[in-house]
């Protein structure tokens, strides 16, 4: 298992180098210069070279690039062209705060979706299946910064049972960090439920209809046993394959609730990054967020055997 999870990481290397050149080059197309975003507008020309000369702007894109590669290799990510403060530190504290709204919303929306799916799977075209699949075809098609509004109106405004803005880590405090999580985390719980308890129930309907399902009911095994120990591990398997999916976007494009709550995290830095032309920052946040989903998937491919024996590395 070391072996084929080293074997991965090798063959993630050429990926990231093209998510590297990609972003480096996209970003130079975005009309704008981040000079001027720190000397303002209509700055003297020789205060605008000095800038540049410092954000090193003046150097030719391949030396950039060379520059920036060798900085990843060692990895030092540089510095922010705004605030003046490395990259590396700063995105990593600020992944600190979409990690805990990330994790914490996948395990629950799991938690209530999965076996939501099965009962609904379990139920097919009764009113119960009817009810599980309409409540996820509406957690689908509402949007998520609609619902985290929402939210806000009634939890944090009308009924004042929340904060609306700020952000304290529960690592400061359990009692003082976790109210101003409920309202993102729920957000993220009912825009994700609509996908994993989908699957969920197509998988245990695909399931249900095996020979080897048939087979432990006419051995006399009640329907309790047949889901948990036949139906289980072989309908979650590719409902895995998803949750790694939903983790590994959540992780770097949580921006529009961070937005939302005004929450400190990976996603709103890089939205800001983007808006004030930081090129260290972005590229940075973008191969993070790359690297992130290729562990993520990496660990999906090592709990598969567990779930599936017949699956191999």
């Amino acid at each position: 298992m070391l072996r084929y999870a080293a074997a991965r990481l090798v063959l993630t290397l050429p990926t990231l180098f093209v998510v590297a050149v990609l972003v480096f080059v996209v970003l130079r197309l975005i009309p704008g210069d981040p000079a001027i975003l720190v000397v303002g507008e209509n700055p003297r020309p020789e205060v605008l070279a000095q800038v540049r000369h410092e954000m090193g702007l003046d150097r030719p894109v391949a030396v950039q690039f060379a520059i920036w590669l060798r900085d990843v290799v060692g990895l030092r990510l540089g510095v922010s062209l705004i605030t003046r403060e490395p990259v590396l530190e700063t995105m990593f504290s600020r992944l600190g705060v979409t990690a805990q709204v990330v994790l914490l919303a996948t395990a629950l929306a799991t938690l209530l979706a999965v076996p939501a799916g099965m009962l609904a799977a379990r139920s097919q075209d009764r009113p119960l299946d009817l009810v599980i699949v309409a409540a996820s075809v509406l957690c689908l098609s509402v949007p998520s910064f609609w619902v985290g509004i929402l939210l806000i109106l009634v939890f944090g405004v009308h009924l004042a049972w929340l904060p609306t803005v700020g952000y304290v880590s529960v690592t400061e405090g359990l009692a003082r960090g976790l109210p101003y999580l409920v309202m993102p985390v729920a957000c993220l719980v009912l825009v994700q439920m609509g996908s994993i308890l989908r699957m969920t129930r197509s998988t245990t309907l695909e399931a249900l209809r095996s020979e080897y399902v048939t087979a432990a009911r006419a051995k006399g095994l009640s329907e309790g046993v047949v889901l948990t120990r036949h139906v289980f591990r072989n309908a979650f398997a590719p409902t895995l394959t998803l949750l790694g999916m939903i983790l590994g976007s959540l992780l770097g494009g949580a921006a529009v609730i961070e937005t939302v709550f005004t929450l400190p995290g990976l996603g709103r830095l890089l939205v800001d990054s983007i808006y004030a032309r930081d090129y260290p920052m972005v590229q940075g946040i973008v191969l993070l967020v790359a690297f992130t989903q290729v562990l993520v998937n990496l660990g999906v491919d090592l709990v598969y055997p567990v779930l599936d024996p017949r699956v191999r590395l």
